[in-house]
This record gives structure tokens, C-alpha cells and sequence, in this order.
């Protein structure tokens, strides 16, 4: 009896031991539960005031490029600022208990403080309309070493704590490990006294109620995994957008840096055009040969001015990229023009064909884009004098020879100046974004990065051969485009001339500006047409109307009111017999599928241009006038 009763004390002793050490175990994990908890809101708060700060900074970057209209992103910018500044303000007191990080958290307010003091200065300018100062000041602020103390003040915070999470883990592990020997020699003594039913559920209970720990746990960082991820992707796509609308604004940049040249070689166009039309009435009525002579020389410096417009326009156009086979040579011998406007008097370019007809195939634009980048980059290295050579050149690569290029044929497009050269270090970071060793406001730091990722998205590669003192040259080297076949001799193809336009057409000329309207009327003259002339389109329906036989519309594309695209889509289902000729001196005033199947006449256009834009458009499809079809 007495060794039942000791046998039950000993087995309620034990029984109580064990339920005391398996609580305090349970404390443990909850303590280290709970330690875990706070430690990831630390970690997940710095993670999100990083996030806060970075888009205020783009919103302010946004801001300072659209200019003080665009109020709505410098708002953005405060917004974000000031939201971060909340955050910091949760930051420190989560971690009010812990004095190294609420040091740490304290040393980032004071970086915050300062950093916002150097962004209000570029918002403030942007917002009172400095846009250059306020640019200047952003790519600074960019390399303040504030903006570095906040990365480590928070890269510090994030380390700290999770230092503090493995300790606290750890001491917990520890105690847990300690509570279960014992539980485990305690256990041993149960099973000769508890049942074994009862110990098995015990542990039973026990492994389901840590399977479901664990699945909670396992369910809380997949849905911190999943909403981390669609951060980066949202972030992602913004910085894309972002890169392209400086890509753009980089090239308009340098459409920028042609205006003094281009203004220079109009004004001698101009003088030309002038000049020989002033020789020419001089000498009209004593010397026609004379007359004639100077009348080319006037036509000449016009085209030259036509096809110089032409050229700037096509450059500075912003549209989806339209890959083509390009010859080398060819681009780079037709951009001999925009060089020379760019880079001014005191450089001297020279180009070398050496490419032997091959082709690649990329985005004009992007290409032509790379190569001013290229050379503007040499001319400020030259300190805007000396010699630029630009040479095109066919070569097999083996395997890995430049780069990471595969074996094939490649176009190479090297462009070297006498320049000031680069030291290694700069070398090893010259592809990295923004970063520039011009002075503030006269570079983005984005040419070449931008000219890496051309190449790389090419799948070529680049090269730089360069030393301090000995000048720099880059050189492109791009796939071989191997479906164009090497140039042939062109068969002779004889082409029978069109059938002239029967005379006299009667031609109503819409147009809103009365020197191109009176031109336009006295080279149809010139023709054999008879114009009638319409200075605004809301004319148009009413002349057509008073007018028998009118047999063709030319109209200008741009006019106040109405284009000239709405105004034809508007008279073309009363009078659809008539002919359309759209005349326009810009390619970006309305999209091609504005005018259909209609003829277009590009501005400045000549004599014999509009005679053939005419006999094009007369010969178009198009129903029998009412007259024809009432005799038939």
C-alpha cells in the first residue's frame, strides 16, 4: 500500500515536473516568437523607409525634368518625404528598447534631415522655374554623402536587428533544448508510472501543435515573399519607363547642341538662296545665261536647307524602334553633316570605309544616337579641338575573342580621338549609369550605359583602347546581318515615263498661310492648272459648292480649326470624285494611317515634285465625276 501511495506521489511528482518544465519550454518559444515578430517588423519598416525614400527621390527627379507644370509630382515627392519621415518616426519606437539600434535610428533621423534639406533646394528651384539650377543640383544631391549615410544607417539597422534576432533565437533554442532533456528524463520515469496512451498523445499534441507553428510561420513568408516580388516588378517597370524617357531626353539634349550650328548653316543657305535671287534679277534682262546660273545656285542652297530640316527631324523623333539592315558605311558617311553641326569648326572628322558592304541590323535612329554620343564624348575629351576619325570595318570573331561575343562575322565601328585619354579606374566604371566625370549640368552619365545596352541587346560588344595622354577609342563591333547579299553591279532598267496630267486640272489649294498659299497658286500656274485659292478650311464646302469641275484638292495638313485630314474625312463623302493631295513640311503632324490611301507632298517641294504628287494623286482610284456618269 505504502509503495502504491509513493509510487503515486512519485508519478504526481513527476507529473508536475513535467507539465512545469514543458510550460517553461512553451514560454521560451513564445518569447522567441514573439522576439522573431518584432525583429521581421524592424527589418520589413527599414525595407519600406527604403523603399519611401527612393520613390520621393525619382518623384523629385521626375518633377525637376517635366518642369514647375507638372505640380502633381513635386506634391508626390513632399508626400512620400513626409511619409517617410513618419516611418522613422515607428522605427524608433520599435527599437526605443534596444540602445545600439535606437542610436542607429537616431543617426538616421539626422541624415534624413539633412537629405531633406538638400532635395527641398532642388524642388524649390523647379518649382520657381530653374530648371538648369535645379538639375544641377539633383545630379549633385545624387552624389551627396548623405544619401550614402542613409543606405548604411539602414543597411546598420537591418544587421543589428537581425543580430539581435539570432541572439534572442538562440538563448531561446537553448533554454527549450535544456527544458526538453529534462522532460525527457522525466518522461522516462512517466512511462513506468502514466500510461503509455497518455504519453503517446502528449507527443501527439505536441507534433501537431508545431506542425501548425510552423505552417503559420511558412504561410507569413510566402505572403511577405509574394508581396517583395510584386514590389520589384511594379519597381522594375517604373524604372524602364523612367530609362526610356531619359534616353529621349538625352537625344533631344543633343538636338540641343545643334542649334548653334544649324542656325549658322541656315543663315548661309539663307544667304545663298538670297544672294543668288537678288544676282538673278540683276541680271535678268542682260544676261539670261547669268540669270539661269544664279537661279541653281539659289534652288541649290534651298534643297541643301530642305534636306538639312529633313535630317533633324528624322533624328529627333521619338517612336518605337524599327530594326533594318543598315550599312555601315553608309550611316556613318551620311551623318558626316550632323557631326560637323555638332562638334563645330575646331574638330576635324575624317571617316574610313573598311566594311566591304556589310550590313547590320538595328534601329537607325538608336544607331545614328550612339555614334553622336560617341563622338560628342570625344569632343569634350579633346576639350572641343583636335581630330576625330571614325573607321567601319568587317571582322571574324572566334569564340570569347572580344567580351563574351559568339564566333561569326561582325561590323566593327570604331570611333578615336587625340583626347586627354582615361585612367583605369575611370575605364572600370564608365559603363555604370549616371556616372560622369563631366561637371555638374553638362552630362547625365547615361551615353554610354545606354550605348552598352544597345550592343548587348545587339548581342555584340564593346571595346575601349585608351591611356591617360594618348586619346580613347571605342569600338562597336555588331552582328554581321547575313540575309542582305554583298552589293552587285544593278542591271540597266529602262522606265517608261507616265503619261502627263491632261490640262488645264481645276485645283482648289487649302492652305492658312498666304506666302505658301500665293506659292503654291503661281506653281500650279506654272503648270497649266487653274487654282482657286482658300485661305481657312471652313471655307473649303462652300468654294467647292460654287465651283463646277473642280478636279483636286491639295490641302495643307496643320490649320487652325481643322487639319487637313479631318477636313477631307468631312467634304469626302459629298464630293468623293475629287482627288486629295495632302502638303506638309513636318512627317510628325499626323499619323500615316490620318491619311489613308491619298497622296503626300513633303515641304520645301519643287516644280517637278508637285507635277508628280499631281499625276499620283489624279491616278489614284476613285468614283466617276456626276457629269461622266449621267452621259453614260
Amino acid at each position: 500500500m505504502i509503495t502504491l501511495v509513493v509510487m503515486g506521489l512519485l508519478g504526481a511528482a513527476v507529473l508536475v515536473a513535467l507539465i512545469v518544465t514543458l510550460g517553461e519550454a512553451n514560454r521560451q518559444r513564445d518569447r522567441a516568437l514573439q522576439a522573431q515578430a518584432h525583429s521581421y517588423d524592424v527589418m520589413i519598416l527599414a525595407r519600406t523607409l527604403s523603399g519611401t525614400i527612393a520613390r520621393s527621390e525619382a518623384s523629385l527627379g521626375r518633377y525637376v525634368i517635366s518642369g514647375k507644370d507638372q505640380r502633381e509630382l513635386g506634391q508626390l515627392y513632399f508626400d512620400q518625404w513626409r511619409l517617410a519621415g513618419t516611418q522613422i518616426g515607428r522605427l524608433e519606437r520599435l527599437t526605443s528598447a534596444t540602445g545600439e539600434q535606437s542610436a542607429r535610428v537616431a543617426q538616421l533621423r539626422d541624415a534624413y534631415m539633412h537629405r531633406g534639406e538638400e532635395l527641398s533646394l532642388t524642388a524649390l528651384s523647379t518649382t520657381y522655374g530653374k530648371n538648369g539650377q535645379a538639375l544641377a543640383r539633383y545630379y549633385k544631391a545624387r552624389q551627396s554623402p548623405t544619401l550614402a549615410a542613409i543606405d548604411l544607417r539602414l543597411d546598420e539597422i537591418i544587421s543589428g536587428e537581425r543580430a539581435l534576432l539570432d541572439a534572442r533565437t538562440t538563448d531561446a533554442m537553448r533554454t527549450v533544448d535544456r527544458s526538453s532533456r529534462i522532460a525527457g528524463v522525466l518522461a522516462v520515469f512517466g512511462v513506468l508510472i502514466v500510461l503509455g496512451a497518455l504519453l503517446l498523445g502528449w507527443f501527439t499534441l505536441q507534433a501537431l501543435g508545431e506542425r501548425a507553428i510552423a505552417r503559420a510561420e511558412a504561410d507569413a513568408e510566402r505572403e511577405r515573399a509574394e508581396e517583395l516580388s510584386t514590389a520589384v516588378t511594379q519597381a522594375t517597370d517604373e524604372l524602364r519607363v523612367q530609362e526610356a524617357k531619359l534616353r529621349q531626353i538625352q537625344k533631344m539634349e543633343a538636338v540641343g547642341q545643334l542649334t548653334g550650328g544649324i542656325a549658322h548653316d541656315f543663315n548661309n543657305m539663307l544667304a545663298v538662296v538670297l544672294g543668288g535671287l537678288e544676282l538673278a534679277k540683276r541680271s535678268m534682262h542682260s544676261d539670261p545665261v547669268a540669270t539661269a546660273r544664279h537661279l541653281d545656285n539659289a534652288a541649290e542652297g534651298a534643297n541643301r536647307a530642305a534636306a538639312l530640316t529633313r535630317r533633324l527631324l528624322t533624328f529627333s523623333r521619338e517612336e518605337a524602334l524599327r530594326p533594318e539592315p543598315i550599312p555601315a558605311a553608309q550611316l556613318v558617311s551620311g551623318m558626316s553633316e550632323l557631326l560637323d553641326r555638332t562638334l563645330g569648326d575646331a574638330i576635324t572628322v575624317t571617316t574610313r570605309d573598311g566594311a566591304q558592304g556589310w550590313h547590320v541590323r538595328a534601329d537607325r535612329v538608336q544607331l545614328e544616337n550612339a555614334i553622336l554620343n560617341l563622338a560628342v564624348n570625344a569632343r569634350d575629351a579633346m576639350n572641343g579641338r583636335g581630330q576625330l576619325d571614325i573607321a567601319t570595318g568587317a571582322i571574324r570573331l572566334a569564340e570569347d575573342d572580344v567580351d563574351h561575343c559568339a564566333a561569326g562575322e561582325y561590323v566593327t565601328i570604331a570611333v578615336t580621338d587625340d583626347g586627354c585619354g582615361m585612367t583605369p579606374d575611370v575605364v572600370e566604371r564608365v559603363y555604370e549609369p549616371f556616372f560622369t566625370t563631366k561637371e555638374a549640368g553638362k552630362g547625365t552619365g547615361l551615353g554610354l550605359s545606354q550605348i552598352f545596352g544597345l550592343v548587348r541587346q545587339l548581342e555584340g560588344a564593346i571595346a575601349i583602347d585608351t591611356a591617360p595622354g594618348d586619346g580613347t577609342t571605342v569600338t562597336l563591333y555588331l552582328p554581321r546581318d547575313a540575309s542582305v547579299p554583298l552589293p552587285a553591279a544593278a542591271p540597266v532598267v529602262e522606265i517608261a515615263l507616265a503619261d502627263p496630267v491632261g490640262l488645264p486640272l481645276q485645283v482648289l489649294v487649302v492652305e492658312d498661310d498666304p506666302r505658301v498659299l500665293g506659292a503654291t497658286m503661281g506653281a500650279l500656274g506654272e503648270l497649266g492648272h487653274h487654282g482657286i485659292a482658300c485661305d481657312r478650311p471652313d471655307k473649303a464646302a462652300a468654294l467647292l459648292a460654287g465651283h463646277d469641275g473642280i478636279d483636286l484638292i491639295i490641302s495643307d495638313v496643320l490649320m487652325p480649326g481643322q487639319t487637313g485630314p479631318e477636313l477631307i474625312a468631312t467634304l469626302g463623302p459629298r464630293f468623293p470624285h475629287i482627288a486629295v493631295l495632302f502638303v506638309t513640311g513636318f512627317a510628325g503632324e499626323a499619323n500615316a494611317t490620318e491619311f489613308g490611301a491619298y497622296q503626300v507632298l513633303r515641304k520645301p517641294f519643287t516644280l517637278a515634285g508637285l507635277e508628280a504628287a499631281i499625276r499620283r494623286a489624279m491616278a489614284a482610284d476613285r468614283p466617276a465625276p456626276p457629269q461622266q456618269i449621267a452621259a453614260e
